[in-house]
């Protein structure tokens, strides 16, 4: 089961109400990763992003699926076979990741100094 906010989305800010859908730690990674259209298995997005727990990502790609953000095909198959694409909803992010990873690019400098990364 997702975890449920304590507080409930701020339905009067839009701000907030976008942050809702990708504030956690790997969903703009995860939807950073999908921008090609292309299908991805559960193993593969694992792959993608080592730095987090399976189980993590297990949980963040079903309350995108939830939000829209992404669709999931389960085949019918034995044993079954799923795979995530990032839907026109989560398209409409990637401008958003876009202006994040330039922003995070232009600014190097601070995470240099706040991290001590060479």
């Amino acid at each position: 089961m997702a975890y449920e906010k304590k507080i409930p989305v701020d339905l009067d800010c839009p701000l907030r109400l976008t942050m809702s859908l990708i504030e956690s730690k790997w969903k703009s990674c995860i939807l950073d990763e999908l921008r090609s259209g292309k299908p991805f298995r559960p193993s593969e997005i694992h792959k993608l992003l080592p730095e987090a727990a399976p189980r993590v990502l297990d949980i963040q790609l079903k309350e995108m699926v939830e939000d829209g953000l992404v669709t999931k095909t389960i085949y019918p198959e034995l044993p079954p076979r799923s795979e995530y694409v990032i839907s026109e909803l989560g398209m409409s992010l990637i401008p958003i990741i876009d202006s994040m990873l330039k922003w995070g690019q232009d600014n190097f400098h601070i995470f240099e100094k706040k991290y001590g990364v060479k």
